[in-house]
């Protein structure tokens, strides 16, 4: 009754054109069953003891498991998972104040690998916000994540083309009309499924439809190797990115494009960067391997 009571003076507010009302994000009940012809995804989020992906411990795992239709819209949540992990060395003040998880909670506490692999069988596409991150400590951690097709909802769709100023999770649920409390690993996965539930302006196809539809192309990597120096603003003005070479890949400027851009690329670089023919080394990638160390 409360809640029906608080609805409608939302409402009343929202009807003045004078407010916004923010909607708290309830997480979602599990138990659908999985109908004929659905398929599965997850929503994963990890905490870390800090941005290294070579160095740095998940001290906390959490997925959302949900089936989704033909037409890539969200139907129920299947399962839930969540576990804390202890590290090999004690978290940060600074990782204790952004997640709220202390060395106490985490001490003696294992994320056991086969209940990983259980709960990740059956998944065709793996989601993340930020995938370049959370896979790739994933993957250091439970092989069963290598295989798997991912997607990533920060990178994957072109949000300012949406009319979106940023890319953060808490400003899309913002324009959304939802909050919710941030920074513990299964918070991030409610609020995530719930965006990937919004329908994006003007397509009205959802998130999730518009994500998917993004992820199953292949795109290609171009490495601008050897460019001019004095070139360099013209690149990043393009959003090319630079790679200092530590990491075995090229030390080179890059950029990620669709495969039907690929051509007008190439033409790009050969009149206004190298001004001659050349061979430009390229990489293709897939969702089974985008955001990985091995992209």
């Amino acid at each position: 009754m409360q809640s029906e009571i608080n609805e409608a003076l939302a409402r009343q507010l929202e009807a003045s054109g004078q407010y916004r009302v923010l909607r708290r994000i309830m997480p979602a009940t599990p138990g659908f069953r999985s109908e004929i012809g659905a398929k599965i995804g997850i929503v994963l989020d990890v905490e870390t003891t800090g941005l290294d992906t070579v160095r740095d411990e998940v001290i906390e795992l959490a997925m959302v498991k949900f089936a989704y239709s033909a037409d890539d819209r969200i139907l129920g949540v299947i399962d839930v998972f969540q576990a804390l992990q202890e590290p090999s060395f004690p978290i940060t003040p600074e990782i204790t104040a952004l997640t709220r998880i202390t060395n106490e909670i985490l001490a003696g506490r294992e994320i056991e690998p086969l209940a990983v692999d259980r709960f990740t069988a059956d998944a065709n596409i793996i989601v993340a916000h930020n995938s370049a991150f959370d896979r790739k400590f994933a993957e250091r951690f439970w092989p069963a994540f290598v295989h798997k097709p991912w997607a990533c909802s920060f990178s994957g769709i072109t949000w300012k083309q949406h009319g979106f100023a940023s890319g953060k999770l808490e400003h899309l649920l913002a324009s959304c009309g939802l909050f919710y409390d941030a920074h513990r690993a299964a918070d991030d996965c409610h609020a995530l499924l719930a965006l990937m539930d919004q329908e994006l302006p003007p397509s009205n196809a959802t998130v999730l439809a518009c994500l998917l539809e993004r992820a199953r192309r292949r795109t290609v990597r171009v490495w601008a190797q050897h460019a001019p120096f004095e070139l360099k603003d013209v690149l990043k003005q393009r959003a090319y990115r630079w790679n200092d070479g530590t990491d075995g890949r090229p030390k080179s400027w890059y950029l990620d494009v669709e495969e039907e851009a690929l051509d007008a690329e190439l033409r790009f670089l050969e009149n206004e960067i190298y001004q001659r023919e050349v061979d430009v080394h390229r990489q293709v990638f897939t969702a089974r391997d985008r955001y990985s160390n091995r992209a």
